[in-house]
């Protein structure tokens, strides 16, 4: 009988392989820690800072309700926008319960573009108005899952009028609420420079350090709609090393459609989400954020579906399309600027989701059951499956007892599969 081999590397030198690369492996760590179980809003809604209200969810909903019912139904509108028949009634169904239910996701009061310049003084009135409603809705328990605001940006002409919005409207928050809530979320527009990432850091940690807040409270998303940060002076992709700047409060990363596309001289006919420019930004974009756990949301689109109801058609199927084309390429997320858009919004989401669930229930539990099948997975698709699944669940488009009989995992268990870390070998399904 032969003597089996035996490794000839001494363990002294397998101790140093690990010492030459501690600093890689926390490295990794740090910068790379992948999902962390986050949820993801499928839409952001911007309003104008000085006309939100309390009640503003309910009334897109609302309105949004109104206008499917007066053009011809939920089933015609899923059918109209090109969901298959087979699937019609489901997503129409659960499209309606989302709206009636959660009709926005992710509210951002808009004190940038979408409110203008105003004298100091108005838009401090404002600001202050604007955080005291939403304490309002807070004790109300009226608010979306995640709601913030966008402040103007930290160019030269615009950055202590931002810093003072900012600034207004967490403390009338705190001092009317007494902390913040979980779901805050704080947009930096026109980013064009990783030292302005630097500063927003640094501006954050000021105001966390006279309010009396933790370390790493405030976080912020990133707002690319300049090519600056998409290809810097040496050829780089700054876009990336912004992230990174943020010392760990960066949650997303969001492409402005309108503001990009007009920087690279795209006519205004044919500035959208899916010209090659945004694909390009978006791409470099998507790359950038891989395995950090920041999200990444797409722009929005300008056509809304108003007017007579061939051009209310016309917009739906438009933005149903593209809600779709930005889901199927991994970006889960984009911005809604008006009621008649979340139908399709949701339509769109639902149907995606819907639409894959068997396949991907069927490959996770074949993969989990290691019972084969015609496709052979590994690990990181098993993550993969879980991901899709989750965001399903995450969204309204699947139940977690559709969930259960599928795949035989819970929604917490199936959270969990999705992440990085996760051991998907020893995750067995309950039958």
């Amino acid at each position: 009988m032969s003597v089996p081999a035996q490794p000839r590397l001494a363990e002294g030198f397998l101790t140093d392989l690990d010492g030459r690369l501690a600093a890689t492996d926390d490295f990794l760590a740090r910068a790379y820690p992948g999902e962390e179980g986050r949820r993801q809003p499928v839409h952001t809604v911007y309003v104008p800072g000085d006309r939100y209200t309390l009640d503003l969810p309910q009334r897109w909903g609302a309105e949004a309700a109104a206008l499917v019912a007066e053009q011809g139904g939920w089933a015609w509108l899923t059918r109209a926008v090109g969901v298959a028949d087979d699937l019609v009634d489901a997503v129409a169904e659960r499209a309606e319960a989302k709206l009636a239910s959660e009709p926005i996701e992710d509210l951002r009061l808009d004190f940038e573009d979408g409110y203008g310049s105003h004298p100091d003084p108005e838009e401090d009135t404002a600001v202050v108005a604007a955080a005291t409603e939403l304490c309002r809705a807070l004790a109300a328990d009226a608010t979306p899952a995640f709601v913030g605001l966008r402040f103007k940006c930290f160019e030269e002409p615009t950055r202590r009028r931002g810093v003072r919005t900012l600034d207004l409207f967490l403390t009338t928050v705190l001092e009317q609420h007494g902390s913040l809530p979980d779901g805050l979320v704080i947009t930096f527009p026109k980013v064009s420079t990783v030292s302005q990432v630097e500063a927003m850091v640094a501006a954050c940690e000021a105001y966390e350090a006279v309010a009396g807040l933790p370390s790493g409270r405030l976080g912020f998303e990133i707002q690319v709609e300049t090519p600056q940060l998409i290809v810097g002076p040496d050829g780089r992709a700054l876009v990336a090393a912004a992230l990174h700047a943020g010392s760990g409060r960066v949650t997303s990363l969001h492409y402005g459609t309108y503001d990009y596309s007009a920087s690279l001289g795209v006519a205004a006919e044919y500035q959208s989400m899916e010209h090659p420019v945004a694909d390009y930004a978006k791409d470099v974009m998507q790359v950038a954020v891989a395995g950090t756990g920041v999200h990444l949301s797409d722009g929005s689109t300008n056509i809304l579906p108003v007017g007579t109801a061939e051009q209310i058609l016309s917009a739906w199927r438009l933005h149903y399309r593209l809600i779709r084309r930005s889901l199927e390429r991994a970006i889960y997320q984009g911005w809604d600027l008006h009621p008649a858009q979340l139908p399709t919004r949701f339509i769109a989401t639902i149907a995606f989701y819907r639409e894959g669930f068997g396949r991907a229930a069927g490959r996770l539990r074949a993969y989990l059951t290691k019972t084969g099948g015609g496709v052979l997975d590994e690990p990181a698709t098993a993550r993969a499956l879980a991901r899709y699944l989750y965001r399903g669940y995450a969204c309204g488009a699947v139940t977690e007892a559709e969930v259960i009989s599928a795949v035989g995992l819970d929604a917490a268990r199936l959270e969990l599969l999705s992440r990085p870390k996760s051991d998907t070998e020893n995750v067995v399904p309950t039958d």
